[in-house]
C-alpha cells in the first residue's frame, strides 16, 4: 500500500519524483525516500513522517541526476522510522531497492544473508531484496538476470523497482501477485514508473499495467516487458483521459470535503451512456452479461473490505428485491477461508475502489479457481481487479486522494441498481413498467445529491455540537442499515471517535444498556418501508436519556418532534434512498474532524490501498 515513483530520461528526476510521491501520499505516509543516481554513484535521502519532511531534507542537502526512485511508506514489517525508510541500499552501495508488499520468507532470507555476513542496516523484511540482488550480481549476473532470479526465490505479493549504479541506463521493476500496481508511463526520450496513475499523469497519458508475474527493464527509449521466467510480452498500451487539476483540492479545505462535493459530477457520470431513460433500458457493455448467463445465475457473492464491503450490503437488497437472486455478503479476507459453496452458475463480484486490495483480489482469484463467474465494480481502471474479471463495471468518480472513501462508495450503490435492473430484464423478473419507473427514479439521484450537500452549514452546526464526544451508536433498519455501519466507520477512521453501527431492532438486545446522556445515537429515519420501526427505535433511545440525531426526510414533523438535531434530507426513491442518507454522515464525520484540527485527509494507521493481507 506504499507510494512508488521512478524516472529515467534526461531531466533531473528529483522533483519529477518529489512531485509524483505527493500524489501518491495517500498511501503511505509514515516515511519517505528518494533515490538519484548522481555523480557516478546512488544517493539516498530518507527522512520519516510525512513527505514535506522528506522535501525539507533535500533542500537541505540537494541532489540531482536521474534515473531516480522514490517511495513513500505505510509501515508493514519494521517500525515507521528514518532507518527504516525506503529506498533502501545493498552493502555496496551500488544496488537500490523501493518495494511494495510484504517478503513472507524475508526471515528464512535474511538468517541465509547473514550466514554469509551480510549486515543489515534496517529491521525491514524489503532489505532482503537488495541484498539478494547484490548476492546474484556478484556471480557476473547483470542487473536484469540478478532481479530475475530474485524475484524468483521471494514468497508473497510485491510491487519492485530496483536500480543500480553499474547500469544507470536502465531501470528493472515487477510485479508479484496482489501486492499493488506498478504503472509504466510511455514519454519521449523518457519513462515514468509508478504504483498508482496520479504520480505520472502529468508526464504520460500512454501507460501500460504489469501483470502478475511480469516484470519489465525500463530505458530511455522503451520498455521490455517480460514473464519472470524470461518470456518476452507485447503489452497493452492504455490511453488516460483524467485531468491532473482533479488531483488538486480547489476551493475546498481538505480532499475529503472536495470527494464529498464531488458525488453530483461522479454520479452524474456514473449513469452516463447506461441509461437510457427514453426506452427504460440499462446498459453496462463491459460486463459482457448476455440473457443466457443472467439465466443461468443461482447465486450471487458480493466480496469486498471496508467502505465497499457496506456498498456491497446495500447491493444485496437491490438485487434481492429486483432480480430475486439470492445474495451473499462476505468480507473479502475471510472469503476464500470459508471454503464458499461455489460452481459454474454463481456469480463472485468484488467492490474495490482501489482494484488493488489484496484481501478482494484474493476472493476473486478464490471464485475463479472454483469456477465462478468473477465480475468487479471498481474506480481504478486497468488496476488488477479490472483486469481478472470476466466483466467490470467501472465506477467513474474518477481519482479519489482522500483515504476515508466517499463518492467510491456513493457510485457503486447505483452501480447495483443500475446492475439489478439489469438483471431482473434479462431474467423476466421485471415487468416493463415497474422496469420504467426504477430507471426513471435514476434521474432524480444527482439533484437529490446537490440538495443535500446544500445543507452543509447546518450539518456543521450539529458538528460542533458533538465535536467532544467519546463514543457514538449508529442505529439503522433495512436497506439504510449498512449506511449506519458506514456512517459510524467514518467517525472512527478520520475522527477517532468510538462509533458502533448497528442493526436498529437488534439494540433492545444489549446496545440500549450503553445509552444515556453521554451516548449520543444517530437514527436513520427516511421515509423508507422501515420508517415506523426506526420512529420506535428513537423513542426507545430518548426515554433512557440519550442524544438523538436523526437523518429524517424533509417535513417528518414527526422525527422533528422526538429528534434532539435533524439532518434534513429531500424525499427519495426507498431503493436509492442510501445514496442521499450518507451524505449527511459524511459530512458530519468530516466537520468533526476538521474541528478537532485532525489531518482528514491522512488519519494515523491508515492507507488507501491495502495491497497487504
Amino acid at each position: 500500500m506504499c507510494g512508488i515513483v521512478g524516472y529515467i530520461g534526461p531531466r533531473d528526476a528529483t522533483p519529477i519524483i518529489l512531485n509524483g510521491l505527493r500524489r501518491l501520499e495517500y498511501r503511505g505516509y509514515d516515511s519517505a525516500g528518494i533515490a538519484v543516481f548522481q555523480d557516478n554513484a546512488i544517493e539516498v535521502r530518507r527522512d520519516a513522517g510525512k513527505l514535506q519532511n522528506l522535501a525539507d531534507l533535500v533542500s537541505r542537502q540537494p541532489l540531482s541526476g536521474a534515473p531516480g526512485i522514490g517511495h513513500t511508506r505505510w509501515a508493514t514489517h519494521g517500525a515507521p522510522s528514518a532507518r527504516n525508510a525506503h529506498p533502501h541500499l545493498g552493502s555496496t552501495g551500488r544496488v537500490v531497492v523501493v518495494h511494495n508488499g510484504i517478503v513472507e520468507n524475508f526471515l528464512e532470507l535474511r538468517d541465509e544473508l547473514s550466514a554469509e555476513g551480510v549486515i543489515f542496516n534496517s529491521d525491514t523484511d524489503t532489505e532482503t531484496i537488495v541484498h539478494l540482488v547484490e548476492h546474484h550480481m556478484a556471480a557476473a549476473l547483470d542487473l536484469t538476470e540478478a532481479a530475475r532470479r530474485t524475484f524468483q526465490q521471494i514468497r508473497g505479493a510485491h510491487g519492485i523497482v530496483l536500480m543500480s549504479a553499474d547500469e544507470p541506463d536502465k531501470i528493472v521493476c515487477a510485479r508479484i501477485g496482489n501486492a499493488g500496481g506498478v504503472v509504466l508511463g510511455l514519454g519521449d526520450g523518457e519513462n515514468f514508473i509508478a504504483s498508482d496513475i496520479p504520480a505520472i499523469i502529468d508526464h504520460s497519458r500512454r501507460v501500460i499495467f504489469l501483470e502478475s508475474h511480469q516484470m519489465a527493464v525500463v530505458t530511455r527509449d522503451g520498455i521490455r516487458v517480460e514473464t519472470l521466467d524470461g518470456k518476452l510480452i507485447q503489452p497493452q498500451i492504455h490511453p488516460v483521459s483524467w485531468d491532473p487539476v482533479a488531483a488538486e483540492k480547489g476551493e475546498f479545505r481538505h480532499f475529503m470535503q472536495k470527494e464529498i462535493h464531488e458525488q453530483v459530477r461522479a454520479l452524474t457520470d456514473t449513469l452516463a451512456g447506461r441509461v437510457d431513460f427514453e426506452k427504460g433500458k440499462i446498459r453496462l457493455p463491459e460486463l459482457n452479461l448476455t440473457p443466457e448467463i443472467a439465466r443461468r445465475i443461482d447465486k450471487i457473492y458480493i466480496t469486498a473490505c471496508g467502505t465497499a464491503a457496506y456498498a456491497g450490503m446495500v447491493g444485496k437488497t437491490l438485487i434481492e428485491r429486483i432480480a430475486r437472486i439470492p445474495v451473499e455478503v462476505v468480507i473479502g479476507s475471510e472469503f476464500r477461508y470459508s471454503d464458499p459453496i461455489i460452481d459454474k452458475n454463481t456469480v463472485v463480484m468484488a467492490i474495490s475502489q482501489s482494484g488493488e486490495t489484496a484481501d478482494t483480489l484474493a476472493a476473486m482469484e478464490e471464485g475463479r479457481r472454483k469456477g465462478a463467474i468473477v465480475w468487479s465494480i471498481v474506480n481504478a481502471i486497468g488496476s488488477q481487479a479490472m483486469r481478472i474479471a470476466a466483466g467490470s463495471i467501472s465506477m467513474q468518480t474518477g481519482p479519489e486522494i482522500g483515504v476515508a472513501s466517499t463518492k467510491a462508495f456513493t457510485a457503486p450503490l447505483v452501480d447495483q441498481y443500475m446492475l439489478a435492473i439489469l438483471l431482473g430484464e434479462l431474467r423476466g423478473t421485471l415487468d416493463e413498467t415497474t422496469r420504467r419507473q426504477l430507471v426513471k427514479d435514476l434521474r432524480l439521484i444527482p439533484d437529490l445529491v446537490g440538495r443535500t450537500l446544500a445543507r452543509e452549514a447546518a450539518v456543521e452546526k450539529v458538528a460542533h455540537a458533538l465535536k467532544d464526544i467519546r463514543d457514538c451508536l449508529y442505529l439503522g433498519r433495512g436497506i439504510n442499515m449498512p449506511i449506519a455501519y458506514e456512517g459510524a466507520l467514518k467517525l472512527k477512521e478520520i475522527s477517532y471517535v468510538h462509533a458502533e453501527g448497528y442493526p436498529a431492532g437488534e439494540m433492545k438486545h444489549g446496545p440500549i444498556a450503553l445509552i444515556d446522556k453521554d451516548m449520543p445515537v444517530i437514527c436513520l429515519a427516511p421515509k423508507d418501508p422501515w420508517h415506523e420501526k426506526m420512529i420506535s427505535q428513537i423513542q426507545q433511545a430518548k426515554a433512557r436519556g440519550g442524544t438523538v440525531i436523526a437523518v429524517a426526510t424533509d417535513g417528518d414533523e414527526l422525527v422533528s418532534g422526538m429528534a434532539d438535531h435533524v439532518l434534513w434530507i429531500p424525499e427519495s426513491p426507498w431503493m436509492l434512498s442510501p445514496v442521499v442518507t450518507v451524505i449527511p454522515l459524511q459530512l458530519l464525520a468530516y466537520h468533526i474532524a476538521a474541528i478537532r484540527g485532525l489531518d482528514v485527509d491522512q488519519p494515523r494507521n491508515l492507507a488507501k490501498s491495502v495491497t497487504v493481507e
